[in-house]
């Protein structure tokens, strides 16, 4: 490790090599990109953890609970002084808590000068496994020709779409019955109750057709199980009709016998896994530890876990936490605790996430309810004063500063009236453009209070001491009565940072953006190292359900 600058001599650096092979000891990392969506998804390291500076206290500690991690962070290497996002990153995380904070050398070019590779997209370990699980299975699949004419001619089926609810609102396969893919183990035996109807699992690509269908197949299901190739997209590249807006989804009544029988072949699964149960005493080991990261998540839906999910636990639905695992785990090689009330759910993702490299186990919701987290970086508890309609007004006739930091798909859409957007790593440039002086007041809007707060943290280092926030943001400023405006070409795509393009229409009816897109997502094995594929551990039984 070597300081780059003096003015960043409090920031360790690391080079490309170094981390590399930290990814592939044998301790934990948290290797987060810090650049936002847009940047992050243009091209990042096959590891990295997507943790925008523009959220950066509200997420880390959600995705990094541990203060002693080990974590390396990266942004473009554009700079490597204290204007590096990077940097500054680096040293809001020591504020937290963070005790092992470096920067990796030259960010995402010294990775690629290094000879790595910069992959696009999002979640990208989730989407390569389920590429590696169909080649090692050798997961059937209808295409969407097969499917349209066993639809037409009413041939006995049972169609699942395995993505969540508001995914599968927006278009679906026609007649399909939204059953997320965590929640297909524990209903489908409500749901299909002749073990002779073939079943077919849809998704938007190929991931959660594959893992879907996997799923029942790997749990020795008696109907034969099938992924729909390519998905949505691929119904829509055969010149097949979408729906939209469907209300459908399962049924919350369950058939007990159904149950109880998927329990045993989650148990049966999880045994041939290696998935342990813990005992209360064993489960509170792991969670105290302080040199090892535990997650404890419930993997139920959202609604349940509302309704009594435990206190020290973290929720996320099942099939989401398999299809993009690093939205809820940003820590290589931490352990996973699963918790459900069922006995299903639990055990069958807790397989899958064993085969993405994961040390998980299960402990039941009953020995769960005593246990309770050991040490964890808090959230940065901070706020802004609000202004209501009132303060608005009066604030509109004075000199104010408006500072938009909401998405900038929003901020084209609609904005108040003279408002500039921002962005936290662009705060710095914009208040320069516009001439600001730290005895200005500023009038900030946001969503999320919460981004507006962390964003404070950084005008106030600069001087800026008149911070105000548009209560419930730009909605408060209509209420108002006060003037909004719509600029669709502003800001321009160059500064739209939070927003991926890479095939960003591929849902709205831009069949080369699909294309594009299932050619990326079955070409991800190819652009694989070795040493990027070697943490997956795929189950290949030596033979499965003579159905199946």
């Amino acid at each position: 490790m070597t300081s780059i600058r003096n003015d960043v001599a409090d920031v360790p650096f690391v080079d490309a090599s170094t981390v590399r092979a930290w990814l592939n000891d044998e301790a934990e990392i948290a290797l987060l990109d810090v650049r936002e969506a847009g940047q992050f998804g243009e091209g990042h390291p096959f590891f990295a953890t997507p943790l925008p500076y523009s959220r950066l206290e509200i997420d880390a500690p959600r995705l990094v609970p541990g203060p002693g991690t080990r974590i390396v962070l990266l942004d473009d290497g554009e700079y490597a002084d204290s204007t590096s996002i990077a940097v500054l990153a680096a040293r809001r995380l020591s504020a937290l808590g963070y005790t092992k904070v470096s920067v990796l050398h030259d960010g995402a070019r010294g990775w690629l000068a290094a000879g790595y590779t910069l992959f696009k997209g999002v979640n990208l370990p989730s989407k390569t496994f389920g590429e590696l699980v169909e080649h090692a299975h050798g997961t059937p699949h209808l295409s969407p020709e097969e499917l349209a004419v066993l639809i037409e001619k009413g041939q006995a089926h049972a169609l699942f779409d395995g993505r969540t609810l508001d995914e599968h609102r927006k278009m679906t396969i026609p007649g399909a019955v939204p059953v997320p893919n965590g929640e297909l183990a524990y209903r489908i035996g409500t749901l299909v109750a002749d073990p002779a109807t073939p079943i077919v699992i849809h998704c938007a690509g190929r991931t959660r057709s594959i893992i879907g269908a996997q799923t029942l197949r790997n749990l020795g299901v008696p109907n034969p199980v099938i992924a729909l190739e390519n998905g949505t997209q691929g119904w829509a590249l055969a010149g097949l009709k979408l729906e939209h807006g469907s209300e459908r989804r399962y049924p919350e009544v369950l058939d007990e016998a159904s149950v109880a029988e998927a329990r045993t072949r989650a148990a049966t699964l999880a045994a041939r896994l290696g998935v342990a149960t813990l005992d209360a005493s064993a489960a509170q080991e792991w969670l105290a530890d302080p040199d090892r990261t535990t997650f404890l998540i419930d993997v139920r839906t959202p609604e349940e876990f509302a309704r009594d999910g435990l206190p020290s636990a973290i929720h996320a639905p099942g099939g989401q936490l398999v299809q993009a695992t690093d939205q809820t785990i940003g820590v290589r090689r931490a352990r996973v605790l699963l918790v459900d009330y069922d006995g299903v759910r639990a055990p069958v993702i807790a397989t899958w996430l064993v085969q993405l490299g994961f040390k998980a186990a299960l402990v039941d919701a009953l020995n769960a309810t005593t246990l309770h987290v050991g040490k964890r970086v808090a959230p940065v508890q901070s706020s802004l004063p609000l202004l209501d309609t009132a303060a608005l007004r009066e604030a509109a006739t004075g000199h104010v500063l408006l500072l938009d930091l909401r998405s900038s798909a929003a901020y084209r859409r609609e904005h108040a009236a003279g408002a500039h957007w921002s962005i936290r790593p662009q705060l710095a440039r914009t208040l320069a453009a516009l001439k600001a002086a730290p005895g200005d007041t500023l009038l900030l809007f946001a969503d999320e209070p919460a981004v507006a707060n962390i964003a404070a943290t950084d005008l106030r280092g600069w001087g800026f001491t008149s911070l105000y926030l548009a209560a419930n943001g730009i909605d408060t400023w209509k209420k108002a009565g006060l003037p909004v405006v719509s600029t669709p070409d502003l800001p321009a795509d160059a500064a739209h940072i939070d927003y991926l393009f890479f095939v960003h229409d591929r849902h709205d009816g831009n069949l080369d953006a699909a294309r594009q897109y299932l050619d990326w997502e079955t070409g991800l094995i190819a652009q694989c190292a070795p040493d990027e594929l070697a943490v997956f551990r795929i189950d290949t039984p030596a033979t499965e359900s003579p159905s199946q």
